[in-house]
């Protein structure tokens, strides 16, 4: 959420930093500056009118105590209680609509943040591995069930398209993903790992950033009051939600696991078979709470993490940044994290590793209280670390042989129990 003071003070600098973002943003800052202006007004009178009624109220017990006639002033005091309920009534609705223009703002991307219309103008960063050559690859689709890895068909049956059933070494291959990555980046990498609920309050998701713009897109139960996550960012940085953190917990570096819901499942066509657009799929996520000045550097350091898993497993992948017109609604900064999949000739996104700053912090009240014992919003950073479902896509497209066995990379051996995987 951008602060009402940055909007109020430079309308003109937040207007032309969101114009570099997908939408038009402009009448939605005007409407916001004309809902303030009006609340402004309103709270100023309620606050004359108190001061009015308090002289008056001392001036009727000077009467009152000399035995003098005080019904007149009484009645005053009476008309301004009036209008001040009245004044009050309508502060508070000002106030209320205010908040809801300023959720439905994108964040203010960074001001090296590369300006471009959309993904086609992503810049790329740099680029690692080396591409497998294999003639006429197979999608993973294709391997899976050769492998007898995925029932699609069952899992159409009891849950409908854009689920998976894995099984046998299909379910051992993605529980040893999930070990292999929590592993990692708890024991390797720094993070403590946490186990939260897979349901969480609507308060939680407005504080990062998926509600109100995104609910048709989220799964919601009991009238819209809970959800089932749509990402472990959701409950992992919430955890802190309303909290004044000490300036020494700082930063806060958490990994989790969760399954993910979401109703999107892209465009009909290739991409919706398999596991590369899933209205379920498991994901490690990475969450970071840290001092302002030093999210840029956790950044990079959030991506190396996220990177270090390819590297470890032996994908190809790049990396990229997201320019202006293709950043996610709360980010700042965004670089996305790209695996190569032959059987689909093309690169995947299995990490998108962002920077908020204080867009999520403000929207669940989540501060610090730095060295001079100021309460301060802390910035808040989550990446992938990985998606599994793509990451899986990755792994057997790249490993594939030309029996159709697919070869794994040394680091899950021992996670898996073999070096490959054969048909059962």
């Amino acid at each position: 959420m951008l602060d009402i003071r940055l909007i109020r003070e430079n309308p003109d600098h937040v207007k032309s930093r969101l114009a570099t973002r997908a939408g038009d943003h402009s009448t939605t800052v005007d409407r916001i500056l004309a809902l303030d202006a009006e609340r402004r007004a309103a709270e100023t009178r309620l606050q004359n009118l108190q001061s009015e009624r308090n002289r008056l109220s001392k001036e009727i017990g000077r009467l009152r105590s000399t035995g003098g006639d005080s019904s007149g002033l009484e009645a005053q005091v009476k008309f301004h209680a009036d209008e001040m309920q009245s004044l009050s009534a309508t502060a508070e609705s000002l106030s209320a609509r205010q908040q809801t223009e300023i959720l439905q703002l994108p964040n203010l991307p960074q001001a090296t943040v590369a300006t471009g219309a959309d993904a086609s103008e992503n810049p790329v960063l740099r680029t690692w591995g080396i591409k497998p050559s294999i003639q006429q690859p197979l999608d993973h689709v294709a391997l899976a069930e050769g492998l007898g890895l995925i029932d699609s068909a069952r899992a159409a049956k009891i849950s409908g398209s854009g689920f998976a059933v894995y099984t046998g070494a299909g379910a051992r291959l993605e529980r040893a993903l999930l070990n292999f990555l929590l592993d990692l980046h708890t024991r390797h990498h720094g993070y403590t790992e946490v186990a939260t609920p897979f349901l969480v309050k609507r308060d939680c998701m407005t504080g990062t950033g998926q509600l109100p713009k995104f609910e048709e897109d989220m799964y919601g139960l009991d009238d819209g009051s809970a959800f089932l996550v749509p990402t472990a960012e959701v409950p992992v940085t919430n955890l802190h939600r309303e909290e004044i953190l000490p300036l020494a917990a700082l930063p806060v570096r958490y990994a989790a696991y969760t399954p993910c819901f979401r109703r999107e499942a892209g465009s009909a066509g290739r991409e919706t078979r398999g596991l590369i657009r899933m209205h379920q799929f498991d994901k490690v996520e990475l969450v970071k709470i840290c001092h302002p000045e030093h999210s840029a550097t956790e950044l990079e350091s959030l991506t190396a993490d996220a990177e270090r898993v390819l590297q470890i497993l032996e994908l190809p992948y790049r990396v990229i940044e997201l320019c202006t017109g293709d950043m996610g609604f709360g980010s700042a900064r965004t670089y996305d994290i790209e695996v190569w999949a032959p059987g689909q000739n093309a690169y995947l996104e299995v990490s998108s590793c962002t920077n908020f700053e204080e867009f999520q912090s403000r929207r669940m009240n989540l501060r610090f209280k730095d060295a001079d014992g100021k309460n301060r919003f802390c910035h808040t950073l989550n990446g992938s670390g990985t998606a599994l479902a793509r990451l899986y896509v990755a792994l057997l497209e790249n490993g594939q042989q030309t029996d159709g066995t697919v070869n794994l990379p040394s680091a899950l051996h021992s996670y898996f129990g073999d070096s490959r995987i054969t048909k059962a």
